[in-house]
């Protein structure tokens, strides 16, 4: 249960809730441009982060209470849709950043990293790593944090830092001399934070997802983190993580639609044994272009469901009722799990479906329309979707909640 929140202040410091949102479909149109070919050479998109950091909505989902534009969970999942209908890989690396800021923010003064809500409203954003390969099992920490003097010293090797290469901060587990796991808060730019850009996966290649080597990293008694990733809060977060990745693939299948209608009307010709003039007049170009919409619609409808239950439990933390809090933080795991299990059947198909739009034209590399495909297969693969259908099966046939108040795949 969180604390109740410590009022800063009783006006945003900076744009409204309104302001802000009217800002999002401009940031999208500078985004897109070049998305495609930024993918295909394998460009990082840093000016992209430096035009969402401008825009200020990095901190969208601070209360007005503390000095923020009190945006809603609904309002912050459209915000990823919509970067993801321009670049899926700028809407995934912020994945990070919100998940420390819906922490923040939830939790009780006494657990939030010194300075960190005005850092946000500074427009500063937040990564980190704490996955580590090797390991005999998911989860297991062997990078080190012992005392030197009077501060400590970080050494080991992170893997999955998405989006910290974009980041001004970032955090990392450890385990100390103690056998404690830790975490930790630093600045990327600390001397011995090596991020490596060597993620080598087949899709979402440009949100720098790959490794981080801690180099005998300095650390300070101030940096070391507060908040709890196993409370209640923590678990909201935790499902919260899970509706981003949804959100991602949402913002994919809209791209899908939007490039499918662009090569319809530019460049697509109507097949050799088509009755139509042009292929925007084929009766099964206009169903493949039908099926996308609606397949897009569903999705868009999925998210915005498990939006409103996230924010129903937003909202059921400041009654202080535990077990109504409890009641709705199962109810928006299952339904953040649901419709990732929908997404997981209709993003793919909605991908490789827009390859009937056109011929071998459709296959060109200049167009890089396998990007999609690409890209929601990869962020579908973050958590096993059997293991989600069989736990919302459980829970429907026998009421087993064990895993859904795990805080992990959910």
């Amino acid at each position: 249960m969180t604390a109740a929140v410590q009022k800063l202040s009783s006006t945003p410091r900076g744009p409204s809730r309104v302001e802000l949102l009217q800002r999002i479909q401009g940031l999208v149109a500078e985004i897109a441009k070049g998305a495609a070919q930024r993918d295909l050479n394998r460009e990082l998109p840093f000016e992209a982060f430096q035009l969402f950091r401008e825009s200020g909505l990095g901190a969208l989902r601070v209360p007005v209470e503390l000095g923020g534009p009190g945006g809603s969970v609904p309002d912050y999942i459209e915000l990823i849709a919509a970067l993801g209908s321009a670049d899926s890989n700028v809407a995934h690396a912020l994945r990070s950043h919100f998940n420390y800021v819906e922490n923040l923010v939830l939790s009780g003064a006494d657990q939030r990293d010194a300075g960190a809500i005005e850092r946000v409203l500074e427009g500063k954003l937040f990564g980190g790593a704490h996955t580590e390969q090797g390991t005999a099992r998911p989860g297991e920490v062997t990078t080190k944090i012992v005392k030197v003097g009077s501060t400590w010293r970080l050494n080991g090797r992170k893997w999955y830092a998405t989006g910290t290469a974009y980041a001004d901060y970032a955090s990392f587990s450890a385990v100390n001399e103690a056998g404690e796991t830790v975490g930790v808060l630093l600045p990327v730019d600390r001397e011995g934070i090596n991020i490596l850009h060597d993620w080598d996966g087949m899709g979402q290649r440009l949100t720098a997802s790959g490794g981080v080597v801690l180099d005998n990293v300095e650390v300070f008694e101030h940096e070391f983190a507060k908040r709890s990733l196993e409370n209640q809060v923590g678990r909201h977060c935790s499902t919260l993580r899970q509706l981003h990745l949804a959100a991602s693939a949402a913002g994919v299948v809209r791209n899908v639609l939007s490039d499918g209608i662009d090569y319809v009307r530019k460049q697509a010709r109507s097949a050799a044994h088509s009755p139509a003039a042009t292929a925007r007049e084929d009766h099964f170009v206009q169903q493949v272009i039908g099926e996308i919409a609606a397949n897009s619609l569903a999705i868009d409808t999925l998210i915005v469901e498990g939006a409103n239950a996230l924010q129903h439990t937003v909202d059921t933390f400041a009654s202080g009722d535990a077990e109504a809090i409890e009641a709705s933080l199962i109810a928006s795991t299952l339904v953040t799990a649901k419709a990732q299990l929908v997404i997981g059947q209709l993003g793919p198909r909605t991908a490789e479906r827009m390859f009937e739009l056109g011929g071998g034209s459709a296959t060109s590399r200049k167009y890089n329309f396998d990007r999609h495909w690409r890209n929601v297969r990869t962020v579908l693969n973050h958590n096993p979707l059997l293991h989600k259908a069989r736990i919302v099966g459980d829970y429907i046939l026998n009421g087993t909640t064990t895993h859904l108040k795990e805080g992990k795949v959910f």
